[in-house]
């Protein structure tokens, strides 16, 4: 008896346990939904739009989900801006009275080169309406003096600095140390560009990732440093040297050499602000973020025209998930995106550098549906390589950015095996089997030969279906993209030049080309997938896998995260994979 009521008692204690935990993650849900409403503000006359150093740039309104947690929700005080917002506020504070300028104040902008892009040329659309963009630095990334030399006016602090340096690219190898440890790598591939397994089958950098990397860092700088050497009134030639020489790490040569117009703390900055205001010395300056004048916005009466933005950021995957683009929920999304009459047309922004080939054929499936009821068009972002360029195969349309990573039309497999390391500290293993590749893959024996040979038709065919795709929607034969395939990466200037996108135009040229096509004259532009509350992301980090991935990540970093989900995820062996090798960032 007594154990009975133990156990009624633990059972009730347990209840009442998990009733107080749901109810106080439901109260502060609520506490901070009603605080994100504090960022609406409403605009002062006499204001100046900022960018600070709370602010990052993202591409999508998912990449707002990745890594976000209820735990951190509170301290986390930077800001995420989805660019095409950014941008639209840069459009609308152009005809706002209210707004007389715009403050560039960020050391360390965190965006991509595409999304730098399109802010510069916002900016410079902004300057012409005769309002001043002004900006001011302390000790300023490459990426943030991209931005920032757009300025009519560039200030630095007198002990600080420029990291104006160009672009490099470093490629880690591990088969000397996969070699001496006894991890056994099989590879099968098709494109010899297609470099993201060469660090486990060489020691060197192969003459055509060489080549490729050269191309597209050469193609990436000869935009971004043109851009600044225009804008800083320098000739091409005088902003090499003093780039080549990191003048700009020197506050006295940065200014010497024209990188800057003059040397001044941040309160003489604000000085200046206040002179372009008309303020008195001291006056309070009514700086508005991007994030609240967003917010401050009038939307506009709902139209029952609507374009679509469908937003594609990350990863390519299998099933379902937040972080990333997993078949399922896109398959579900669009969907629905077909069946909704009021959705004239859908632009499907892509910023991916790959990932699994059956999930980019499930994605591309579906869209192939779609277009068939509506206009679809495409807007890459900083990459739409592999995968990412394979499930652009039908649009009706391709918009790419001149710093683009594009293309990378290419297929690989790679499976790890640990039978040198086992067998030299004494591990062995056999099997019995029914069939003869019942054994298809064991971690100490590797792939069965069998399965070496399927495998590398299963690539071969992957390969061939991909380029197939491509030449339905690029109009070319199969040798023409077979040419600029192989796994090669273009940049969106070479991109267009070969035919694999039409035209080099933003997400913003997109979104107006696509009510031209769907002939809308009014319409409301929407974003797609619906943004993730931090509440539901709570929930699904109720899911333990989910919870450790995110405090791994967090620990050792994106890149390193995606070595050990390589090494330690069963059900990523022996996939067949669509992935760009590398990443570009202007840091």
């Amino acid at each position: 008896m007594k154990s009975f009521l133990k156990t009624v008692f633990a059972n009730i204690v347990a209840i009442f346990i998990v009733f107080f935990t749901v109810a106080f993650f439901f109260v502060i849900f609520l506490l901070m939904a009603s605080l994100s409403g504090s960022d609406t503000v409403k605009i002062r006359k006499n204001s100046v739009l900022t960018l600070d150093f709370r602010t990052n740039i993202i591409d999508s309104p998912s990449e707002d989900e990745t890594g976000s947690s209820i735990f951190t929700a509170f301290n986390d005080k930077t800001k995420n801006v989805v660019l095409y917002d950014a941008v639209q506020a840069i459009k609308a504070a152009e005809k706002d009275d209210n707004i007389k300028g715009i403050s560039l104040e960020t050391d360390n902008i965190s965006a991509g080169i595409t999304q730098l892009d399109d802010l510069r040329t916002a900016l410079q659309n902004f300057k012409k309406t005769g309002k001043f963009v002004l900006a001011y630095g302390n000790v300023m990334s490459q990426a943030a003096y991209y931005l920032g030399s757009v300025a009519d006016q560039f200030y630095l602090n007198p002990a600080g600095g420029l990291d104006l340096k160009g672009l490099s690219a470093e490629v880690m190898y591990y088969k000397g140390f996969t070699d001496k440890y006894g991890i056994g790598v099989d590879v099968i591939r098709h494109g010899k560009y297609k470099s993201a397994v060469e660090p486990f089958i060489r020691e060197d950098m192969s003459p055509e990732n060489r080549e490729q990397l050269s191309a597209i860092l050469n193609d990436i700088w000869q935009n971004i440093s043109t851009k600044m050497s225009v804008s800083r009134k320098m000739s091409n030639a005088d902003f090499k040297t003093v780039t080549d020489s990191l003048y700009g790490m020197i506050p006295g040569s940065a200014l010497k050499y024209r990188l800057t117009d003059k040397l001044i703390q941040k309160s003489e900055y604000d000085d200046i602000l206040r002179s372009k205001l008309k303020l008195a010395a001291g006056k309070k300056i009514n700086k508005v973020s991007f994030t609240g004048y967003i917010h401050s916005m009038d939307e506009g009466a709902s139209s029952s025209n609507r374009i679509a933005v469908l937003y594609a950021s990350g990863a390519i995957s299998n099933g379902e998930g937040y972080d990333g683009i997993h078949s399922k929920n896109y398959i579900d999304e669009i969907r629905k995106l077909a069946a909704d009459d009021e959705v004239k047309a859908v632009v499907f922004r892509i910023n991916s550098p790959g990932g699994s080939a059956n999930a980019s054929d499930e994605i591309l499936f579906e869209l192939q549906k779609l277009k068939q009821k509506k206009p679809l068009v495409v807007s890459f972002g900083d990459y739409a390589a592999s995968g990412g360029y394979y499930i652009a195969m039908a649009a009706d349309k391709i918009y790419s950015e001149p710093n683009t990573l594009t293309g990378s039309i290419g297929v690989f497999g790679l499976v790890y095996n640990f039978k040198d390391l086992a067998h030299k500290n004494g591990l062995n293993s056999e099997a019995v089997k029914t069939n003869e590749n019942s054994n298809f893959y064991s971690p100490i024996n590797g792939l069965s030969d069998g399965a070496k040979i399927m495998m590398t038709k299963s690539v071969e065919q992957t390969y061939k279906r991909f380029v197939h795709f491509v030449t339905v929607n690029r109009k070319k034969s199969f040798e023409q993209i077979d040419a600029v395939g192989g796994g090669r990466v273009w940049s969106g200037t070479r991109a267009k030049a070969i035919g694999l996108v039409d035209e080099l135009g933003t997400l913003d040229d997109a979104v107006k080309f696509t009510a031209q096509k769907a002939k809308l004259k009014e319409y409301e532009v929407k974003s797609y997938p619906k943004k993730v509350s931090v509440f539901e992301q709570f929930f699904n980090d109720m899911n333990n896998d989910e919870l450790y991935a995110k405090v791994i990540r967090n620990k050792i970093g994106e890149d390193n995260f995606k070595l050990f989900q390589e090494l330690t995820e069963q059900e990523k062996k022996g996939k067949i994979i669509m992935e760009l090798p590398f990443k570009i960032n202007i840091r």
